[in-house]
């Protein structure tokens, strides 16, 4: 099997939630000792106590998967950046914006996951194709997604740090490629979101410092007196509603 590392992780992902229902449909032991069934026609064939190993084995690759080649980088440095505009210091604090973050994601990433499940996963759970075969057919979604996030200048970057001729078409890109791309497409995304942030909250911050100093009130943090007109700021545009789907817009 050739050596995949991108697409694997990906598979590997998305086994998680079809293992867990596995385990779940299958029928309590009666005593009797249980069955190794080695038989490599399926992953669905292997016997429990190797679902549960390769369960476990799979969780580990699923920080990487997040952070990596899904939504989520862009969306909690959106979230980083608003904190510090505001200037709330741990409110809201690191487990509720993460916890939103997740939610989003998965809410943006369904689309895909829902193609590679139906094309991948559920027909190697089956025994219906071999791995191979799944990690063609799951590549082509993701590699979807994340070419559409992706510019042509990192894409370039990485395809001449990589030695390779460029490829004629998009799908023909390899994930070695398209992933680190995508990352540092991701975070460029996030940063220029989080600047027209910083925008409208340095401006009150300004007009307070100003406003102090003209008064002869230098002994009065400034941004003691700005938080309160930047919260009031933000509730009144319903911030959270205007962020979130400018967030959720940027990835269609």
């Amino acid at each position: 099997m050739k050596h995949r590392p991108a697409v694997v992780a990906l598979i590997t992902g998305l086994l998680i939630v079809a293992a867990s229902a596995t385990l779940a449909a299958q029928p309590a032991s009666t005593g009797a000792a249980p069955r190794l069934d080695l038989s490599v026609d399926g992953v669905g064939r292997l016997s429990a106590p190797l679902q549960i190993v390769l369960l476990l084995t799979l969780l580990t690759f699923v920080p990487a998967i997040l952070m990596t080649m899904t939504s989520f980088t862009r969306i909690v440095i959106v979230f980083h950046f608003l904190r510090q505009a505001l200037g709330t210091q741990e409110m809201p604090s690191n487990q509720i914006l993460i916890g939103l973050a997740l939610f989003l994601t998965m809410f943006v990433m369904s689309p895909v996951a829902e193609k590679v499940n139906e094309s991948a996963v559920q027909p190697v759970l089956e025994g219906q194709i071999d791995l191979n075969e799944a990690f063609d057919r799951a590549t082509p979604a993701l590699r979807g997604f994340m070419l559409r996030q992706t510019r042509q200048a990192d894409l370039a970057l990485f395809t001449e740090l990589s030695k390779q001729p460029p490829a004629p078409r998009p799908e023909e890109i390899p994930m070695k490629v398209v992933i680190p791309a995508y990352i540092i497409s991701e975070l460029k995304t996030g940063f220029q979101m989080g600047f027209f942030l910083f925008v409208p909250f340095i401006l009150i911050d300004l007009i307070v410092s100003t406003t102090l100093l003209s008064m002869g009130m230098m002994q009065l943090p400034p941004a003691m007196v700005s938080l309160p007109f930047k919260v009031l700021l933000f509730v009144m545009v319903d911030g959270w509603n205007l962020l979130v789907g400018s967030v959720v817009r940027s990835f269609m």
